[in-house]
């Protein structure tokens, strides 16, 4: 498979709220907006993915889907979004793994882990051999 892009796919049960909810209380960039512009679907901007928020499910859902996104500052964030009013599901905290996650809900129940990465943590070194980085 010769994968050229890819794209998170999420029918709300209400699309005018969940769109409010990533464009505004999260605060994702609009990567592009399409259909009826009465009822446009919205792509947003995550980090290298992108996330298109469209279409309606009969009900809300929330299932085995977790999005994941990372941010500078958690707690920050997690200031933010409480002042927000958005479903806090678990406040921040350093997991064994050694990531900071934040766990919140969107309007459907979607969970959403929130996540910094210490300047510490090994995602942050160069993963490059010694011998290549002075080439």
């Amino acid at each position: 498979m010769d994968v050229l892009s890819s794209r998170v796919l999420l029918h709300p049960s209400d699309p005018e709220r969940s769109q409010r909810f990533y464009r505004d209380t999260l605060g994702l960039a609009i990567h592009r907006q399409f259909g009826d512009p009465a009822a446009p679907g919205l792509v947003f901007y995550l980090g290298n993915g992108l996330l298109e928020v469209s279409g309606q499910a009969s009900e809300p859902y929330g299932g085995g889907m977790v999005l994941w996104i990372q941010v500078r500052d958690v707690h920050a964030e997690h200031r933010r979004l409480v002042d927000a009013g958005v479903t806090i599901l678990r406040e921040p905290r350093l997991e064994p793994w050694g990531l900071v996650e934040l766990w919140v809900a969107d309007p459907d129940d979607v969970r959403i882990v929130i996540v910094e990465i210490p300047d510490d943590h090994p995602l942050r070194r160069d993963q490059r051999a010694p011998e290549t980085l002075h080439e």
